[in-house]
């Protein structure tokens, strides 16, 4: 039974215009679509439209968006916290590491200002120097004086000195002096570094030197006399022992420099076994030990001197072999430049114009590295300056023209820290300029500037800080030749400044 009525001819609407538009476009187009099956019967129309008509879905509230102040949301995100790159350990987040993450940890062997070089394989140039102070020490039996000017590299020097001394089974002491040091606290360091089977008296069958004694033991409470040193020292045999004594320069005491230069003379008198090397900040003999002291014929004294651009240039190439950053040429040239024969300021701009470099994600460091560096360099050293000597330069860098304090610092770096007036007219590129610095040297001077008169020595000149000339020298460089491949301005040879 068909509960809606005769079923009507095909090609004719079967709903009207209004449900047409209800049941959307698939209706509309029963073409397209195979005839639908007849429908199961219903109970009543309303029911079935009751039935097929779906229950109104509940529309949620939206929730408000808070809304930020325009201030707020243009402001940038900070940047990371400053925090450690490894641990003390020296071991990385793997997860946040990278190959400037890696190159930073090799860079803090690479150029190390802060600490002398302790291993050969990085010790850069002063092959000769190094080959002269082992063959004075091996060959000729002699003791060694080593001085020149602060950061020349002296400790480095005697570091790799020291290696290669254990490596040949010397006995090695190695001592740096403090302010407040003593002979007799120096000597019982020494005699603590000697066992006592290598005393004559003993030997190493001894019960003493079988139980681990030194010769250290022997030395009693009371002080301990450079002549009493050096008979212990004749006492030893079957071995060679090496004492290295340095900054030695940091102790003022007059008793112990004559101690110690009573002990030199007394091993001198002797055929010991012992052989001191001391090395120490200053310009000459005179400054290092006693005013006026002879050296006898078994003591040879040995000037460090600055470094030559290929020695620079060598430092440079091993720093970059261990870091894996490398240098632009133009950058390597302004550095060794500036740097001007000291390989403390080499290193100490090499790492700093590294760091910078690695901070721009970069492993090649350019000009501007070197600039930068060079300006954090002049902080750190006015830094460390006496407040005085600050309040000096301020004055002194105001007064004088700045080519005039580059080839002044240039003159003092050259000569220890020190310069004298016919230095100044030999260097200078014509007589006017000449005359400019050597009134404004002896105005400094008599004003109390930074430069003062070296006593007993008529127009010979010093500054009253070890840090100013270097510092002079890379403020000029900075302000004159930064970005420029700069030569070292010419010093005088001795025949020509006097």
């Amino acid at each position: 039974m068909n509960w809606f009525g005769k079923q009507k001819p095909k090609g004719k609407k079967s709903k009207s215009a209004k449900a047409v538009a209800a049941d959307g476009p698939a209706a509309a187009s029963p073409a397209s679509a195979p005839a639908a099956p007849t429908p199961a019967p219903s109970p009543a129309p309303a029911a079935a439209k009751a039935a097929a008509t779906p229950a109104p879905t509940p529309t949620p509230t939206p929730t408000p968006t808070p809304v930020r102040p325009k201030a707020a949301r243009e402001t940038p995100r900070a940047p990371a916290f400053p925090g450690f790159q490894s641990t003390a350990t020296d071991e990385v987040d793997m997860h946040g590491a990278d190959r400037f993450t890696a190159a930073r940890l090799r860079l803090r062997r690479a150029f190390t200002p802060a600490q002398p070089i302790n291993e050969r394989w990085l010790f850069a140039g002063r092959r000769g120097l190094l080959a002269k102070l082992i063959r004075s020490i091996e060959d000729e039996r002699l003791h060694t004086i080593v001085y020149g000017p602060r950061g020349i590299g002296k400790t480095s020097l005697l570091h790799v000195v020291a290696e290669a001394a254990r490596d040949a089974r010397y006995l090695l002491s190695y001592i740096s002096c403090g302010a407040d040091a003593t002979f007799d606290a120096i000597f019982r360091t020494v005699a603590g570094d000697i066992p006592l089977m290598f005393h004559e008296a003993y030997g190493p069958t001894s019960a003493e030197a079988e139980r681990g004694g030194v010769v250290a033991d022997l030395l009693g409470p009371n002080p301990v006399s450079p002549q009493r040193a050096s008979e212990i020292c004749a006492k030893v045999v079957g071995t060679r022992a090496l004492v290295i004594v340095d900054e030695f320069d940091r102790c003022t005491s007059h008793d112990f420099r004559r101690d110690v230069v009573e002990f030199l003379k007394n091993l001198s008198d002797r055929s010991v076994r012992v052989q001191l090397v001391i090395a120490g900040v200053a310009e000459n003999l005179d400054d290092l030990l006693e005013s006026g002291v002879l050296l006898q014929r078994n003591v040879v004294a040995l000037e460090v001197p600055p470094m030559t651009t290929d020695e620079l240039k060598d430092l440079l190439g091993i720093g970059q072999d261990i870091s894996g950053l490398t240098f632009e040429p133009v950058a390597a040239d302004i550095l060794v430049g500036a740097a001007h024969g000291m390989p403390y300021v080499a290193s100490l701009l090499a790492q700093h114009a590294a760091l910078a470099a690695l901070a721009d994600a970069r492993l090649q460091v350019q000009a501007q590295d070197v600039r930068a560096a060079i300006d954090e360099a002049l902080a750190q050293m006015s830094g460390r300056m006496p407040r005085t000597a600050v309040t000096q330069l301020t004055t002194m860098t105001e007064d004088a023209p700045e080519n005039l304090l580059g080839g002044l610092a240039r003159l003092a770096l050259a000569d220890n820290g020190r310069f004298t007036l016919e230095d100044i007219n030999a260097s200078a590129s014509s007589a006017l300029e000449g005359a400019r610095l050597t009134a404004f040297v002896e105005r400094m001077a008599r004003e109390g500037g930074p430069i003062f008169p070296v006593e007993g020595e008529a127009g010979r000149y010093a500054f009253t800080d070890a840090s100013i000339a270097p510092y002079l020298w890379l403020l000029a460089f900075s302000r004159t030749a930064a970005g420029k491949t700069a030569a070292s301005p010419r010093r005088p040879a001795a025949s020509e400044a006097r």
